[in-house]
């Protein structure tokens, strides 16, 4: 466990949180540098047996710290602008090992990604496709390429985090991919060297990976017996974790699902789990500015808020919520931040 309890003090390894607490001031960020090792290496360790490259999704934690411990374990990184691909640069990662998604990236990122040799660029429309080749054509490069294939498949997962459906707004749509790859070959600035997809985030089921695994890799293998040099095959992440009461898919399982597909092709594997790797290494610490009562209800008031950690107020998200000092509760209390919106709250009967 990363933040277990000691004499009733909570501890980060072998550290009194709240001695960092009195140290720093709140509210912070705390990460374990041991469990966000742990987490990657379940990772690294699964899909060794293959050729497989795992690139850490920046945008569930950025920081630079915490890219470069990951880099040094031998990640690569997922990066959806060019914010996050400088980050990933200043991490040390190697632009090879970098792949940039996203449905709106701009010329200028587009163009920042080809001149910083970024690995592979994941083309969801096709008018990107001929967006990038009119970038990469201006510098007289190639844009190493994948298609992000939309396959139609529900992930099972909330409303607002489910990306692989035909009504979603990534990915090339499934009746559309075999002629995008067709227009692909046709531009001369353009190298298509594989495919990708992502279904969504927070699964817990390997139901939804199985289908669409089945759907890309039967895809890949038309593509390669049509002629196209695809040398990699991009599955991204997703793969769900604990909050409450969720019995998440162990990594080992989610490997022996992905490698049963990939294996036989002679791809080289490219994943991109975020949340699975950092999300249970760090918490939020936060300090009580007072407790509020009203009729029927008692507030604690904390000193962060929504703006600190989002997913409460967007998804109605559950986030265990604990003091630093272990005791016995006495009373429930609805545990809030200090911003002027009434979604500013991070539990309820807490």
């Amino acid at each position: 466990m990363s933040f277990p309890y000691r004499n009733h003090e909570l501890f980060c390894e072998r550290v009194a949180v709240a001695k960092i607490a009195a140290e720093t001031g709140t509210p912070f960020y705390l990460y374990s540098a041991g469990s966000l090792r742990a987490n990657f290496n379940d990772y690294a360790q699964a899909f060794s047996i293959a050729p497989a490259t795992i690139c850490f999704a920046v945008k569930s934690c950025s920081n630079i710290a915490i890219l470069k411990l990951l880099q040094a374990e031998g990640a690569g990184a997922d990066t959806v602008s060019a914010g996050e691909i400088r980050r990933a640069l200043l991490a040390g990662i190697a632009p090879g090992k970098i792949i940039f998604s996203g449905v709106g990236k701009t010329k200028d990122e587009i163009a920042f990604a080809l001149e910083s040799g970024v690995g592979q660029l994941n083309v969801e429309s096709s008018e990107e496709l001929e967006m990038i080749n009119e970038i990469a054509a201006a510098r007289n490069v190639n844009a190493k390429i994948s298609v992000r294939v939309n396959p139609d498949v529900d992930a099972g997962t909330h409303e607002k985090i489910s990306t692989g459906r035909k009504s979603d707004k990534f990915g090339i749509p499934w009746h559309e991919v075999r002629e995008a790859y067709r227009k692909a070959r046709t531009l001369p600035h353009l190298e298509v060297q594989g495919v990708a997809c992502h279904i969504g985030s927070q699964i817990t089921d390997l139901i939804p990976f199985h289908r669409a695994f089945r759907k890309i890799t039967d895809l890949a293998r038309e593509l390669l017996a049509d002629g196209f040099p695809l040398r990699r095959i991009d599955l991204g992440g997703g793969l769900g974790i604990r909050y409450k009461d969720e019995a998440p898919v162990p990594v080992s399982a989610y490997a022996d699902e992905v490698l049963q597909h990939v294996r036989p092709l002679g791809l080289h594997l490219f994943l991109e789990p975020g949340r699975s790797i950092s999300a249970s290494a760090g918490v939020l610490i936060s300090e009580v500015q007072f407790i509020k009562h009203t009729e029927g209800k008692s507030f604690l008031v904390l000193n962060a808020g929504m703006n600190d950690l989002a997913r409460p107020a967007i998804y109605g998200a559950f986030h265990e919520i604990i003091s630093v000092r272990e005791s016995v509760a006495e009373q429930s209390y609805d545990v809030v931040g200090p911003v002027c919106e009434s979604s500013d709250i991070f539990g309820t009967n807490r």
